[in-house]
């Protein structure tokens, strides 16, 4: 149990650092004077982060409820973390390095994927489409429902292990994003939403953001209402297997988690503007990360402790028969005399 406790308390403090570093890192960006930042847009999740925060450290410390305390700080995680992670995810489209569509879509095609085809194809079926869309606008519930579900459980380091692993899966696919920055298929094919019975991605409405920054006609960045700009690879993939994941040690949901997963892949391409291999990208990111967040550290060799008074390698009649020996030779040699 000692060392579960002590495996928590360095995984919270990497989170903590991790939070801590970009946002320095972000506080450098704005001296530069490259980017303006609404400093007031921050301000309420920094306090959400701190009152979650010491909530948790209230319930764990004082009255002894690491359940709730841990909903409480892995709500801190997530609240902190997402304050940070989008306004880094602006400063990596902003290097604005040549677009790579061309490149992703000619992939898909040697995948045998067409997604022109598969977006009209939903678009004719009003049914799939609901079906769809709830699939893949389920990720904030879900991320919510992961927390509560592993710490009412009692699942807590499986519950760490996730927030680690959301945080490694977002920083790697943010840098990713910046070497390979895509504006989505919708776009690069020129699709009209009148050729698809009105079908418009849920991503249109960061568009504006993406090439703002690109052009450098965007330069104030918020910390509340940021846009999801990244389409290589997919973040929103990328999560969808850590939620079926960490959910899958909880008999109630594993199957639900998974099945509404699976969906929100298939969702992703149509919904997101995102080509087949940043789905395939954003999944193998989350399974590396899942699964290097979840190794155990080879345990610690506890020094053996010293024996105060080592026992006689012969045993104790043993020894009596030598002594009583060497007392009848000692008295022949004293009756010879």
């Amino acid at each position: 149990m000692m060392d579960n406790d002590d495996q928590l308390q360095r995984l919270e403090a990497a989170v903590w650092v991790t939070i801590g570093l970009i946002g320095a890192a972000l506080a450098c960006c704005a001296l530069t004077g490259h980017f303006a930042f609404d400093w007031r847009s921050f301000l309420a999740p920094v306090a959400v982060t701190a009152m979650l925060a010491a909530g948790g450290w209230l319930y764990r410390s004082l009255r002894q409820e690491a359940r709730l305390g841990a909903i409480l700080v892995n709500t801190a995680f997530i609240t902190g973390f997402s304050a940070v992670a989008a306004p880094l995810s602006y400063v990596a489209a902003a290097a604005a390095l040549p677009l790579q569509d061309k490149l992703l879509n000619d992939w898909d095609r040697a995948l045998g994927f067409e997604w022109t085809p598969m977006m009209v194809f939903i678009s004719q079926h009003a049914v799939l489409a609901k079906i769809l869309f709830g699939a893949y606008s389920s990720f904030a519930p879900q991320t919510v429902t992961t927390v509560i579900a592993l710490a009412a459980t009692g699942q807590l380091l499986r519950l760490n292990r996730f927030i680690v692993a959301f945080v490694a899966t977002t920083l790697v696919t943010i840098a990713i994003s910046a070497l390979v920055p895509a504006a989505g298929p919708f776009l690069f094919l020129d699709i009209q939403p009148a050729d698809a019975n009105g079908f418009l991605p849920v991503s249109a409405t960061s568009w504006p953001d993406f090439f703002g920054l690109r052009d450098g006609t965007l330069h104030t960045i918020r910390g509340l209402n940021s846009e999801g700009i990244i389409t290589f690879p997919s973040l929103h993939a990328a999560l969808g297997v850590l939620f079926a994941m960490a959910l899958w040690g909880v008999r109630r949901l594993r199957w639900v988690a998974l099945a509404l997963n699976v969906v929100m892949l298939i969702a992703t391409p149509a919904y997101g503007s995102h080509y087949l291999v940043d789905v395939i990208a954003g999944v193998a990111i989350a399974a590396v990360c899942w699964f290097a967040a979840a190794r155990k550290p080879l345990a610690k060799a506890r020094p053996i402790a010293a024996i105060a008074a080592s026992p006689s390698i012969v045993p104790e009649m043993e020894q009596q028969q030598v002594a009583s020996a060497r007392e009848r030779e000692s008295a022949a040699h004293v009756a010879q005399a």
